[in-house]
């Protein structure tokens, strides 16, 4: 394994890492789904807060094949965050990660024009605003890595023209689409079917690494 994943597997869900600062960064992402629930009770428009469960969602199914990488190949899965944090979660999360993907889509959803068929720059509001946060994600996550805070250990995904065009589509595209497509579903059942189809997903992804082979990345 890379040095890189054997400092990121150190500590891995160790709880004694802990620190303070996990609590008000908890209590943010709980006042925000708080006032968005309640807003939804009152207006019955549900869709922050599932943005925020889809895209949430979306990143766990990524964390959990990063894992899977890591785990078949014994050498590195596509991304590590082996530095400090207050809690590693798998070998490319932990908290502070997690805390902010639990917010983005709710961000995401409220940057978009209430006319869905409106037009920025001739492109559909809700794909223009896809784009520009896949590409500010990009753009974020290429600084986390030059700091050597995010590492990435294949040609294919590194600040290359073809690495970053991988995870502008596979890193983060397919969060924002997956909210768009979520909004598009026309019942709230659907909507739920959906997102719980996404956490499915994940878990049984999880499931399997624990229940068969014995690992959780």
């Amino acid at each position: 394994m890379t040095d890189a994943s054997i400092q990121a597997l150190q500590g891995l869900r160790d709880l004694t890492m802990l620190k303070w600062y996990v609590i008000p960064l908890l209590a943010l992402v709980l006042y925000i789904y708080a006032t968005e629930m309640k807003k939804a009770r009152e207006s019955g428009n549900w869709d922050a807060v599932f943005a925020g469960l889809t895209l949430f969602g979306m990143d766990f199914i990524n964390e959990t094949w990063n894992g899977w990488v890591l785990h078949l190949t014994q050498r590195s899965a596509f991304w590590t965050t082996p530095g400090d944090t207050a809690l590693r979660t798998m070998v490319g999360w932990n908290i502070e990660i997690m805390f902010m993907f639990t917010i983005a889509g709710i961000i995401f959803y409220h940057m978009l024009l209430p006319d869905k068929k409106a037009r920025v720059l001739g492109i559909p509001n809700r794909w223009f605003f896809a784009i520009l946060f896949s590409a500010f994600c990009v753009f974020v996550e290429a600084v986390l890595n030059y700091a050597g805070l995010l590492v990435w250990e294949y040609p294919w995904w590194y600040r290359s023209f073809a690495g970053i065009w991988l995870i502008f589509i596979f890193g983060y595209f397919e969060f924002f689409a997956a909210i768009i497509f979520m909004l598009s579903l026309k019942s709230i059942k659907a909507k739920i079917i959906f997102i719980s189809a996404i956490y499915a997903i994940a878990i049984a992804g999880n499931v399997i690494g624990l229940g068969i082979l014995g690992f959780v990345y």
